[in-house]
């Protein structure tokens, strides 16, 4: 039998750090075995001055929060972030130009090189879609369902999968790390539109802030709203086009919702991010298109509101890291992407809580 590892199951007084990194904000947190951020603390992302800086910026940020609590050493860092994640090397496979440089980066182990001066602890990496789907699974609105759609409709959009949370499985990773990937989805309605990808068509260019933006320019051709939150405030005002410009890509969200709930059979959707807390002028018509859609079998899916708001992200980061923990105690050791920067690869069998082969 192994002895455990510090912070594992046996070790109920440990904490590790959460981080969630995103286009214009890195936030960061202490979080213990209940999942309760403390010494919460957040900079802006150096976003156009490449991976290295990005690195540094996380690596000060947690030494910042760390200092609130001198001689604490945390026995993990999650993070979730920006980015297509291989899970198991704790890589970016793949990203926008949003975070310049980002793609390829080898993010846990420079993070744990770079965070010496705290004992390099282990990192573990997640997208930060899934890091919010997690979170919200673990202390969130998806609390208590077998299995939950978590759909974040911000700047962009992205969806988490859980599909049996009863069983302790993690998001859905998918076998190119994009599973979830509701930005990609064919859109009616957005055809005149040009997604982040560069192709003409997506949900994300109609239903995320940005495509709600760009959709309201394509209506009225007014060029001074700056953003999302520049059209709501005119449709408050009663400008016609800024309003049917909102309830246009809150029903393709709903809509793109409905296909996938078609395909997964969720016991509940999930739904927050910036783009919701416009308020019944984009909620009505998402949830309206959403059941307009359903088979009768699925009427009464629960739409639930998020409940973590931007917490949910450091949350899921935090409960992979002490995921990470659980099974580093086990026999089977850690996973690849928390190795000690330059170990070789894990070549351990898929764990038991993980359908792709990443233990949690």
């Amino acid at each position: 039998m192994s002895a455990p590892v510090p912070g594992g199951a046996g070790d109920p007084s440990g904490v590790v750090v959460a981080v969630d990194i995103g286009g214009t904000k890195i936030a960061a947190g202490i979080v213990g075995r209940d999942l309760a951020i403390r010494g919460h603390a957040r900079v802006a992302t150096p976003a156009r001055d490449g991976s290295a800086a990005i690195v540094a910026a996380v690596a000060e940020l947690v030494t910042t929060v760390l200092a609130g609590e001198p001689g604490l050493r945390p026995l993990a860092v999650g993070i979730g972030t920006a980015g297509t994640v291989d899970v198991r090397a704790g890589r970016i496979v793949a990203a926008t130009d949003t975070l310049r440089g980002w793609a390829g980066t080898d993010l846990a182990a420079e993070v744990s090189l770079a965070l010496a001066r705290v004992g390099g602890p282990p990192v573990v990496v997640q997208n930060d879609v899934d890091a919010h789907a997690w979170g919200e699974a673990a202390r969130g609105a998806a609390a208590g369902y077998p299995s939950a759609l978590v759909v974040a409709v911000g700047t962009g959009i992205g969806a988490g999968i859980l599909i049996d949370t009863a069983t302790g499985q993690t998001p859905l990773r998918g076998a190119h790390h994009g599973g979830g990937d509701l930005a990609h989805v064919p859109a009616s309605g957005a055809e005149h539109l040009r997604c982040t990808c560069g192709r003409a068509g997506h949900l994300e260019a109609i239903g995320s802030g940005i495509g709600l933006h760009q959709h309201y320019v394509s209506l009225s051709g007014d060029r001074n709203a700056a953003d999302a939150r520049e059209v709501a405030a005119r449709a408050t005002a009663g400008n016609a086009h800024a309003a049917r410009a909102i309830a246009e890509s809150a029903a393709a969200v709903g809509r793109g919702i409905a296909a996938a709930v078609a395909i997964l059979d969720p016991a509940a959707v999930v739904v927050s991010g910036s783009v919701p807390s416009i308020g019944a002028a984009w909620w009505e018509p998402m949830v309206a298109a959403l059941r307009a859609e359903l088979t009768d079998d699925r009427r009464d899916l629960p739409v639930l509101h998020g409940a973590l708001g931007g917490d949910a992200p450091l949350v899921g980061a935090a409960a992979h890291a002490w995921a990470f923990l659980d099974h580093a105690a086990g026999p089977a050791g850690p996973p690849a992407s928390t190795a000690p920067p330059g170990a070789p690869a894990s070549t351990a069998p898929p764990g038991p809580s993980d359908t792709n082969g990443v233990p949690a």
